[in-house]
């Protein structure tokens, strides 16, 4: 399988990026819902409606791919491969705590 140059499958980046764009146009789209119920013009509320729902159709789909090569290893470091020291790439760095909101950076302000 063909890698680019930041280590991952080209197919991986190539899914990664529909999916990112997908999941964007819908956020942006729930705006132009708004603006066509706002001008009183539902049925082109209707037309960015089921437009939403193919770009999340598309992302669920994506992530379905990459969860695959995620299970087969052959998506690149952070999709299931190895990571540059040679050992499998967990996504944490050994001995850094990690943070999940302001509750666990005081916890591990103490820690340090």
């Amino acid at each position: 399988m063909a890698t680019g140059a930041t280590g991952f499958s080209d197919l991986a980046y190539d899914l990664i990026s529909v999916q990112y764009h997908g999941l964007k146009d819908g956020h942006d789209l729930d705006r132009y819902v708004k603006d066509a119920e706002t001008a009183g013009e539902e049925d082109i509320a209707d037309f960015f409606r089921a437009v939403m729902q193919e770009d999340a159709a598309r992302a669920r789909r994506c992530h379905e791919f990459l969860s695959r090569l995620t299970h087969d290893g052959a998506g690149g470091p952070a999709i299931g491969g190895e990571s540059a020291a040679g050992g499998r790439d967990t996504g944490t760095d050994e001995g850094s705590p990690i943070v999940a909101g302001p509750e666990s950076r005081e916890r591990s302000a103490v820690t340090r």
